[in-house]
């Protein structure tokens, strides 16, 4: 008699990025909850235009973004809006992070920008904010949405390799930048992590 089981099964999830630090990260989280789900990257459909995100908030083009990826591959779909609030800059660039510079993802003249921007700003008055919007999609059924950010402040010392974005710029208050965090550390205080973390019920659902 054959002891063989039938292998688990396991359900399909569409990330709707084709950010690789946003990838990595998402799939991070996702092996630490230990969840039969196989990660599905938007850039493994040939065929699936880029989501045009003309929300003006963070839940707003998150919701779009996960929205059209569920319904355009039938399969539920995780999607996030983050980026940084800068308090002296009236919290942005916000939902224009990724663009600030005028080119999306073009990641040190984004920097460049925003510290030429802030120049004659005092350090202890150059604090801001990640903030993230995790939206989760399923086919016929209600979006839900969760949220989380961190605190910290800008530095004009980049440090750090391990993040994107403007993490070398972003300084915790323990003194380093989040590209200074190993994937560990990042996933267990990052604004995407704690909006990851609270949605992350929903997702086990699926399984």
């Amino acid at each position: 008699m054959s002891d063989a089981r039938p292998a688990e099964a396991r359900t399909r999830v569409v990330l709707a990025t084709r950010n690789a630090g946003k990838i990595a990260d998402f799939q991070h989280l996702l092996d630490a909850a230990q969840l039969p789900i196989d990660v599905v990257s938007v850039g493994e459909f040939a065929d699936l235009a880029d989501t045009v995100e003309t929300g003006v908030t963070f839940e707003e083009n998150a919701r779009l973004k996960a929205d059209d990826v569920a319904h355009e591959t039938g399969l539920p779909a995780l999607a996030d809006d983050s980026g940084l609030a800068v308090d002296v800059l009236g919290g942005c660039p916000g939902v224009f992070s990724a663009r600030w510079s005028g080119t999306h993802g073009a990641d040190q003249a984004n920097i460049d920008l925003l510290l030429a921007q802030t120049g004659d700003v005092p350090a202890d008055e150059l604090t801001a904010r990640f903030m993230c919007c995790v939206a989760l999609a399923v086919p016929d059924e209600s979006t839900q949405v969760e949220f989380g950010h961190v605190e910290g402040r800008l530095t004009r010392d980049q440090r750090g390799t391990n993040g994107f974005g403007y993490d070398p710029i972003f300084e915790l208050p323990d003194g380093r930048t989040m590209a200074e965090l190993t994937a560990d550390e990042k996933a267990a205080i990052s604004h995407r992590g704690r909006a990851f973390r609270a949605i992350l019920p929903q997702v086990a659902a699926l399984v």
